[in-house]
């Protein structure tokens, strides 16, 4: 992939500089890369290359070869290890591949066990032909015809599920018999390349060929194909600066090489991610935006979500996992509906395929022959429910650090679902079932911090992801979410830049 070096910046102003290179990101530049605009993506990482290690579960798992060591600060003082990634393709590198789509129902507002979920100002309607394109574009593995919940398709899927292997197959009819509606997952997954390329599983296993189509290996391959599309790795965008009036971003302040860079163009996109486009927005405050750039809403940092979820060991004695990957089933019986009291619930997912390091490394008083023996045995499954937008969960910067404040919402619903998941395990045949849940260091499905909506006075962007306040300003990444939902937020979010991406181009084109 071509590199921009510091003299083609000198040497040319950008038409549009997109900070971030994960699926907001990418989509951008994918989706403008044919108009001939000049686009520069600006990412603070660099390439992740092949490396033995990259299919080396001790490696990854139990000595963290890629684990991140950037600390982030909770509100009550207390450091943790963050759960970001800085590499080209964002946190999409280790991601497991998962493409949903909302459900109808994600759209409108709902209550729920503890609380409610404010809906959005678009429906699932508005979306569908944009969800069409974004499968299209990570050339997304899938059906719809087995999920009730699926919502609908104007096409089929492009490509067949991702198949499953002989042991999930026979999990699948146990599911079945135990009375659930398991179906494919929708996976940006080329299994032959993957498997070709090693054999193992892609949950959280970083991707360094092609088998996986994040948003490095998809979209941003095929806009850095157009010679008007430039990438700078290796800088760290510090702050935006604006014109005297506020009400234009004229400039990208990046630190590249240890020396300070002003990155000039007509039209800025931020999509650093949920937690750190807020921060940027935040550090970026000035006289026109005393409270953080496009904040006159305060809602900049504000509606954190992060989906409440849990892992879940399933266990038959009977059964050895034979597996690679697993990643194939989901259920969402109690995603809309549960049968005891009536409130959404939310998905159960297949995760990747649990090897004894990794059970290890989750597990660090458990002997090695032991987590051997566990993980013959385990079927590794993913609870999550939704979080609900809250203004007092929030992202701040505090003396230059990243300070999280998370309330966690809506833990009723997610409870339940771990007992009526175990209840259908048990009823599949698992009679050992294991439970963690996980907290705030897993930020893999970070969202809100900057929502769209109509209304500049309780929202950051419009329904278009351009902010209310600042003409030549996008937001493009989940921090636009104005809710979780209950499912993967990757294809939700490349739905709603290609949706932008037209009027991104109008506006560049008419001059600003």
């Amino acid at each position: 992939m071509p590199a921009a070096k510091p003299g083609w910046i000198d040497a040319m102003d950008a038409d549009l500089i997109i900070i971030g290179s994960g699926i907001g990101g990418a989509t951008l530049a994918s989706a403008l890369a044919p108009s001939g605009l000049n686009i520069l993506i600006v990412e603070k990482g660099q390439h992740l290359r092949p490396a033995p290690e990259a299919r080396d579960d001790v490696a990854i798992f139990q000595r963290g070869h890629y684990a991140p060591t950037e600390k982030w600060m909770g509100s009550d003082g207390t450091p943790f290890v963050a759960g970001n990634y800085y590499v080209v393709g964002g946190n999409s590198k280790f991601f497991g591949a998962v493409m949903y789509r909302y459900r109808e129902s994600d759209f409108s507002p709902r209550p729920h066990l503890q609380g409610s979920s404010p809906g959005w100002p678009l429906r699932y309607a508005d979306l569908a032909p944009w969800y069409d394109r974004a499968e299209a574009l990570f050339k997304v593995r899938g059906t719809a015809d087995q999920d009730p919940t699926e919502p609908p398709h104007a096409q089929p899927y492009a490509y067949p599920p991702v198949p499953d292997e002989p042991v999930m197959a026979k999990v699948r009819a146990r599911l079945q018999k135990a009375g659930a509606h398991p179906s494919s997952l929708p996976l940006a997954i080329d299994i032959d390349t993957w498997l070709a390329e090693g054999k193992t599983g892609w949950d959280a296993f970083p991707n360094t060929g092609k088998g996986k189509i994040d948003a490095e290996s998809g979209p941003l391959t095929d806009a850095l194909a157009y010679p008007n599309v430039r990438l700078l790795t290796g800088a760290e965008v510090l702050r935006l600066e604006t014109d005297a009036s506020g009400g234009q971003v004229t400039a990208a302040i990046a630190r590249v090489g240890g020396q300070e860079q002003r990155l000039t163009a007509r039209g800025f996109a931020v999509a650093a991610g949920a937690i750190q486009s807020a921060a940027l927005l935040l550090r970026s405050a000035n006289d026109a935006h005393p409270s953080g750039l496009a904040n006159g809403s305060d809602q900049v940092g504000r509606n954190f979500m992060n989906h409440n979820s849990s892992a879940m060991l399933t266990i038959d004695p009977r059964l050895p996992n034979t597996s690679v990957y697993q990643k194939t089933l989901s259920f969402n019986d109690f995603y809309d509906k549960d049968p005891q009291t009536g409130a959404p619930l939310g998905n159960v997912q297949g995760l990747g395929r649990i090897t004894a390091p990794i059970l290890k490394a989750n597990m660090p008083r458990l002997p090695m022959p032991l987590a051997r023996l566990v993980a013959r045995y385990a079927f590794g499954w993913f609870l999550q429910s939704e979080d609900l937008p809250n203004p007092d969960s929030r992202v701040m910067v505090k003396d230059g650090q990243i300070t999280m404040h998370w309330q966690r919402s809506n833990m009723a619903a997610h409870q339940a679902l771990i007992a009526r998941s175990k209840a259908v395990m048990k009823r599949a045949g698992f009679p050992i079932v294991l439970v963690h849940t996980f907290g705030r260091k897993t930020t893999s499905h970070q969202c809100g911090t900057a929502r769209l909506g109509d209304d500049p006075a309780r929202a950051v962007v419009t329904p278009d992801l351009r902010a209310h306040q600042v003409e030549n300003l996008w937001v493009t990444d989940a921090s636009v979410l104005p809710t979780s939902a209950a499912v993967n937020p990757a294809l939700t979010v490349a739905a709603l830049v290609l949706r932008s991406a037209p009027g991104v181009e109008r506006f560049l084109r008419q001059g600003g």
